[in-house]
């Protein structure tokens, strides 16, 4: 089958020669008739009146008749050079033409709409890096919920799913940090890198919508049965949370007790929180009992994920208390070892370098002599009362690198846990916070878990970036409780309410109500709003 570009463009070409051979066909005419024209009078048969002349005088008549008949040649021949020359001109400007057009027919394409902006496309790509890590999280909460109900091998194509979508998300958010590192450098790459992460976030979006339908299917939340055995299922994880959340209410004190203030510092007001959250849960879990009572299918739905999605981010604020105190404890055990094992792999770097190594002598020993006095004030700090393991832990590893040891052993060890648990609890932070978290942190956390996931892993990066990314996600969270105070560093997805407890001057917050799904699916059921969600 023809395209129209290509039907379209001999007609127009065989019109313009056309035209071209009929201002050839009627120049030639026209030379013609001149040519003709003087012969034509010649040959005529009417008679001239004899004049009588001198011999002399007709004489003299015969050159300057021949000189008229030349004359009359010279015109018509002057026609047809016009001509020619007109039908070269309009030949040359043709093909001229049909060269450099670039639509049908040969006349110019229109002008397209301007690009927009790098700083109008920098703002889109940033508010959509947010909306697709809230589609991930969200999908990801619901999906725990269907399988505690189903069991794992049901909702392995929904797992899939949500996998690829976070694969395309991380790809996404690390050409954001290369970008945010200068990455590429002249603007035509930028733009092409931000169109790059736009693309990513939009098949992150499309492979969560294409599982949506299948994923109501196995949840069938809309009939009697399979309503009712998933209240079943979310009263049962809310009563066990319950339960946990009594028990950790008292961990942050006993922790500040015992390793000082500083060490809890991020889990401060995480029980109040959670229990806001398990209020708001029992709140709709009776609401949607009541509504599955009445036959009304659609509400008990609603009703029930915002149920869902409460409790699953209490669980968050008590896993946070209990990571929290784990980590201490692995911490506080590995403190002593560490610090043997510092002072031994420091003792034998100096041996091995001395005179010959890969540091000049005086390089190695200048940054000996820093390692030796982190040794002595982590040991100073062990003596002088409670203090955070964690904390120490971080100064041996820092410490110890600029040595060239510390990469294997205890040391190791040290620094894997350092950085596992700042990556927790950023990513805990960003999730319980996510209504008002930017993208700039998610970033920073999403580069921090490449990092830690990468064989063999950056540690001290991915420590240093989990932090960052915290201190950013608390940031926004304060800003966004006060718009006025550094609003223009503030960057959101789906607004939030102030709601539950307040943390760091600011309030829990939550993404929109949504579930199972990306841009085009995943508010299909319009829960109602829950502590840390947008509450009008």
């Amino acid at each position: 089958m023809t395209s129209s570009l290509i039907r379209g463009r001999p007609r127009r070409a065989t019109a313009h020669i056309s035209v071209r051979v009929l201002h050839t066909v009627v120049g030639g005419l026209a030379a013609v008739v001149w040519l003709v024209l003087p012969w034509m009078t010649i040959s005529s048969d009417v008679p001239v009146p004899a004049a009588r002349a001198h011999p002399a005088a007709a004489s003299a008549a015969a050159p300057e008749q021949d000189g008229t008949s030349v004359a009359d040649l010279v015109l018509p021949l002057v026609a047809v050079g016009a001509v020619v020359v007109v039908a070269g001109y309009g030949y040359v400007r043709r093909t001229r033409r049909a060269r450099t057009r670039t639509t049908p027919g040969g006349g110019a394409a229109p002008a397209g709409p301007a690009a927009p902006p790098l700083s109008e496309l920098d703002h889109r790509v940033r508010a959509l890096l947010v909306e697709a890590d809230d589609w991930v999280r969200t999908s990801r909460e619901e999906l725990g919920f269907a399988e505690a109900r189903s069991g794992a091998d049901s909702v392995a194509p929904f797992v899939r799913a949500v996998r690829d979508a976070e694969a395309e998300l991380s790809a996404a958010f690390r050409m954001r940090q290369q970008y945010d590192d200068g990455v590429p450098e002249d603007e035509t790459s930028r733009r092409h890198a931000l169109a790059g992460m736009i693309g990513r976030c939009q098949e992150a979006g499309r492979r969560l919508d294409a599982e949506a339908a299948g994923f109501d299917l196995l949840r069938a939340l809309e009939t009697a049965d399979g309503l009712g055995e998933a209240l079943e299922v979310a009263e049962g994880r809310f009563r066990a949370l319950a339960a946990r959340t009594g028990g950790a209410g008292a961990t942050p004190a006993d922790l500040g007790r015992r390793y000082g203030s500083g060490a809890v510092d991020a889990v401060i007001g995480h029980a109040e929180q959670a229990k806001d959250r398990l209020v708001f849960a029992t709140t709709r879990l009776n609401q949607a009992r009541q509504a599955a009572d009445m036959g009304e299918a659609a509400d008990a739905a609603r009703h029930l994920r915002a149920a869902e999605g409460a409790t699953a981010q209490a669980e968050v604020f008590v896993a946070g208390i209990e990571r929290l105190a784990a980590d201490l404890a692995s911490a506080a055990g590995l403190v002593p070892a560490a610090l043997t094992g510092a002072e031994a792999e420091l003792a034998d770097a100096r041996t091995a370098r001395s005179g010959a190594g890969d540091l000049p002598a005086g390089e190695l020993h200048a940054r000996a002599a820093h390692a030796d006095l982190v040794l002595t004030a982590v040991r100073e700090e062990l003596t002088a009362g409670p203090y955070d393991p964690l904390d120490a832990l971080r100064l041996l590893v820092r410490g110890l690198v600029p040595v060239g040891v510390g990469r294997f052993g205890v040391l190791s060890a040290a620094a894997s846990l350092v950085a596992r648990s700042a990556v927790a609890e950023a990513d805990a932070f960003v999730t319980t916070h996510r209504g008002a978290v930017g993208s700039t942190a998610r970033t920073r956390l999403a580069e921090a878990e490449r990092l830690l996931a990468e064989v063999p892993p950056d540690l001290l990066a991915a420590d240093a970036l989990a932090r960052r990314a915290r201190d950013l996600a608390e940031r926004d969270v304060r800003v966004h409780g006060n718009p006025v105070a550094g609003a223009a560093e503030h960057e959101t997805g789906a607004a939030g309410a102030i709601v539950g407890g307040i943390l760091l001057g600011a309030a829990a917050q939550d993404g929109p109500p949504a579930g199972f799904g990306g841009p085009r699916t995943r508010a299909r059921w319009a829960a109602p709003a829950s502590p840390g969600q947008a509450a009008g």
